[in-house]
């Protein structure tokens, strides 16, 4: 379409715009009618001013003045004029100097000191004092600038800005113009990062200066010239104003393939990782290449710098490269040592990554256990959310690192989203740990239902509340409202529908109501929104039983015993809940065969517990096996725990069956059968 506008309108070229394909949107000129009746051809420069058009003889009198209206955001902007000589500034501006410049370029040290001072800018404003005291600086430098303001001036999740009047301000658009003006002299660096930074600043893609960069970036990228670091700069400019399905993307990734990573720095690396990230997605047109970058990230990744590690590390993920594990496991033994000088959204990333991939180090955990407590109260509240999922994720019980967010959270939780509030709390109700400041965490979390129930989404709230229940935290006055029709339809409606595992929290969440809080008089859960079972295949609500621990168990409760018949395997409660082992007594204390259902007495659960039902640094079951013995406990079984740690330590076939006769029979003789 912009090629079709650029051949259809010759009055572009007036404006300085060639005709080579621009791949970018253009500005085309306009018909407007004459007073004499004609109609006649239009710059958009004339279109500025009240002239009654363009004087071809002589060329564009309104480009020859430089008075030229652009729209530099998807408004039109009325901005007074810019001076198109050399030294560059603006009628009525007092002390605007600087001037673009290849023939006496700045020296090295110049650009480093610019570079240092732009860095200490903390606001567009002092950005632009720094700009009006330089009176001579290169093309990277001006689009460094444009950067620094975008950095400043986006929203938290980069979609737009907080104060679009910024793009208003003079010096910015003066410095726009001399980019526009001078767009054939830039460097290639120079040229890609100022577009790349204009897109960052949400310009108006049909403004001039939009168009003459892409139209210029596009008559280089067919020179072949461009390095690896500039090619995947345009490209990330190009996804911003087209999208993945932008022609001169594929262009740019066919050069890219034709040089080949062998050769690359870090810095090249981790810009195709990002290129890719937004090109492909879990497309796998570019697998091979792919797995070909994969390689030979594993030789480079001790050189990998804090950005490097949590930007390759998050385009793994959204690449879905599954088969990378060998490349994840060194990014994140790289990763310890960048641990203190992460930025909030790389830490974020890198956390991210690791729970996606299910792996962790135990020196990452040791480096984040020193550091998570210096930056709970001042990281962002999704920095600190990601830590806690990570954690709760992992099965990694760091008291360390609980304490300290808790702590944080009693301060800062008015602040949270609903839905870090929830995630926080569901990694304490994972790890089944209460903080020491429980009491002032959990009256943080009902303060926050009562003024923002509705702002959760019913998932989120389900969650948040079953977390609760796992640590014997009850929040009978909001289960009501869970209960009602009004939210079972909502819960219905969001999403999917009610899956099983929604069908599952619900009927232990109504259970434990009725167990724990007797006094409870609220709705009840009707039939068709319970399970019959929370063991079931993926997540679950109970953790199955280790195979091969229950066959050693198994064996030594048959010597016990006398035989297989006296007691029963994966037992299905009428309260859902299943049973590794079950030994049922009649009064007199005998043991009854499995199948007998009469004249039981008492009923003994045997917990066989494998590692997988305990956090994975310390000896403390998860939230959903403890409260499982609890609720076992209140429906009148006797639960005897077999823990791992304790039956791996027998030696033989002797030791066992006494184990097993002090576990379950420990105020009995040993019975000969």
């Amino acid at each position: 379409m912009a090629l079709k506008l650029i051949k259809r309108f010759p009055a572009l070229v007036q404006f300085g715009i060639p005709r080579y394909p621009a791949v970018g949107p253009t500005c085309p000129s306009r018909l407007l009618s004459t007073s004499n009746g004609r109609d006649q051809l239009l710059c958009v420069a004339c279109l500025c001013t009240s002239a009654g058009g363009c004087i071809w003889t002589q060329g564009c009198r309104q480009l020859q003045l430089g008075c030229v209206r652009r729209s530099l955001t998807t408004t039109i902007i009325k901005e007074p004029s810019f001076l198109a000589n050399s030294s560059g500034g603006l009628h009525k501006d007092s002390g605007l100097r600087f001037r673009l410049t290849q023939l006496h370029r700045p020296t090295d040290a110049e650009e480093q000191a610019f570079s240092q001072r732009l860095g200490s800018c903390s606001s567009s404003r002092q950005v632009f004092a720094l700009l009006r005291s330089v009176e001579v600086m290169s093309d990277t430098m001006a689009a460094a600038a444009l950067h620094r303001v975008a950095d400043l001036e986006q929203v938290v999740n980069g979609s737009a800005l907080k104060d679009p009047k910024v793009l208003e301000k003079d010096t910015l658009r003066a410095l726009c113009f001399q980019l526009e003006q001078d767009s054939r002299r830039l460097t290639d660096g120079g040229l890609v990062s100022a577009l790349r930074a204009c897109t960052r600043l949400f310009l108006d893609p049909w403004s001039t200066l939009m168009v003459r960069l892409v139209s210029e970036s596009q008559e280089r990228l067919d020179r072949g010239e461009m390095s690896v670091g500039q090619l995947c700069t345009l490209g990330q400019a190009m996804l911003a104003i087209e999208g993945p399905d932008c022609v001169m993307l594929e262009q740019m990734m066919e050069q890219i393939q034709k040089q080949g990573p062998a050769q690359w720095s870090v810095s090249e690396l981790s810009d195709v990782y990002r290129l890719l990230q937004g090109v492909a997605g879990e497309d796998r047109k570019y697998r091979d290449f792919l797995n070909d970058m994969n390689t030979y990230a594993l030789t480079l990744t001790s050189r990998m710098d804090a950005p490097a590690v949590s930007g390759i590390l998050s385009a793994l993920v959204t690449l879905n490269q599954t088969h990378a594990m060998p490349l994840v496991i060194n990014l994140c033994k790289q990763a310890v040592r960048h641990v203190p000088h992460f930025t909030d959204d790389e830490l974020t990333a890198v956390l991210g990554g690791l729970m996606h991939f299910g792996h962790s180090d135990q020196y990452f955990v040791e480096a984040m256990e020193r550091y998570v407590p210096s930056i709970a109260f001042t990281s962002h509240p999704e920095t600190v959310t990601k830590v806690s999922q990570f954690f709760g994720r992992r099965n990694i019980l760091s008291t360390t690192v609980f304490d300290a967010i808790a702590e944080s959270f009693v301060y800062r939780a008015d602040n949270y989203s609903t839905s870090q509030v929830a995630r926080q709390i569901m990694a304490l109700g994972k790890l089944g740990y209460l903080p020491p400041n429980a009491g002032e965490v959990f009256r943080k979390v009902e303060n926050i239902l009562h003024s923002r129930f509705s702002h959760f989404q019913p998932r989120t709230l389900l969650n948040l509340l079953h977390s609760c229940t796992l640590v014997e935290r009850f929040p009978v006055n909001f289960v009501a409202k869970v209960f009602s029709s009004y939210f079972l339809q909502q819960l219905q409606d969001h999403g999917t529908g009610m899956d099983r595992i929604v069908l599952a929290q619900l009927t232990q969440l109504y259970m434990t109501l009725k167990l724990e809080c007797p006094f409870y008089e609220g709705p009840k859960l009707l039939p068709k929104y319970t399970v019959k079972s929370f063991l079931m295949s993926g997540r679950s609500l109970e953790t199955p039983v280790d195979a091969t621990l229950y066959t050693s168990v198994k064996t030594g409760l048959v010597d016990l015993l006398g035989a297989r018949s006296y007691f029963g395997s994966k037992v299905l409660t009428p309260y859902c809940y299943t049973l590794d082992v079950e030994i049922k007594l009649d009064e007199e204390g005998y043991v009854l065969p499995a199948s007998h259902n009469e004249d039981v007495f008492k009923r003994i659960a045997l917990c066989i517990h494998g590692q997988k039902r305990f956090t994975t640094n310390k000896r403390q079951l998860l939230g959903k096996e403890a409260i499982k013995q609890r609720h076992l406990g209140l429906l009148g079984y006797e639960v005897v725990q077999i823990p791992y740690y304790e039956f791996d330590k027998l030696q033989n076939k002797t030791s066992v069956v006494e184990y097993l006769h002090q576990k379950i029979f420990p105020l009995s003789y040993r019975l000969k059968w």
